[in-house]
């Protein structure tokens, strides 16, 4: 519950006092990805985003058909750019 509410301190200190290898490598993995983590109770209550994994998938399936494009030639260096495009095309947040 507290992961799903973002909270990653209080998760980290449950396992303060553990010993355990597969504690500490969670505790690791919690400092790591801080940043990733999100407060799923907010957004779902805000209903900012869906948070099931069903939407993100697709979403992904999606962009991997597109970058496929029959006749068209990527270059590794530049699809984060394009995908930085596109992602801004459906946020509107792209100045024309």
């Amino acid at each position: 519950m507290l992961l799903w509410q973002g909270q990653v301190e209080a998760t980290q200190a449950l396992f303060t006092n553990s010993k355990g290898k597969q504690a500490q490598n969670f505790c690791a993995y919690l400092e790591r990805h801080r940043q990733r983590i999100v407060n799923y109770s907010y957004c779902q209550a805000e209903q900012v985003c869906s948070v099931g994994s069903g939407a993100v998938e697709s979403a992904i399936k999606l962009l991997g058909k597109r970058i496929k494009i029959s006749g068209a030639q990527w270059k590794v260096d530049n699809v984060n750019s394009v995908l930085s495009v596109r992602c801004a095309y459906l946020n509107g947040t792209l100045a024309i």
